[in-house]
């Protein structure tokens, strides 16, 4: 009698490129990978059609920058997000 385990799930690996990805889950099984670290993603479709100009204390700009760099994201998307953020709750 055999006792079939459970496989634990593959980590999830980290590419180079989009095109490195897209190969990638063309041809991957992905129900033998782990996703529990995967944080929900906002994509931007919609153009930006108006600049600003805005005068931060460079204190404050750098905090942003820090924080979006942790986030992975560029700072202006940052700042636009907690804007977005703000007016919705």
């Amino acid at each position: 009698m055999s006792i079939d385990k459970e496989k634990k799930p593959k980590k999830f690996p980290v590419f180079k490129t989009d095109k490195e990805a897209e190969n990638f889950v063309d041809i991957a099984d992905l129900t033998e990978f782990d996703f529990s670290d995967f944080k929900p993603m906002k994509f931007e479709l919609k153009p930006k059609d108006k600049a600003i100009s805005l005068r931060l204390p460079e204190k404050l700009l750098e905090t942003i920058r820090a924080r979006a760099s942790k986030e992975g994201i560029p700072y202006q998307r940052f700042i636009r997000r907690a804007i977005e953020d703000s007016l919705h709750s």
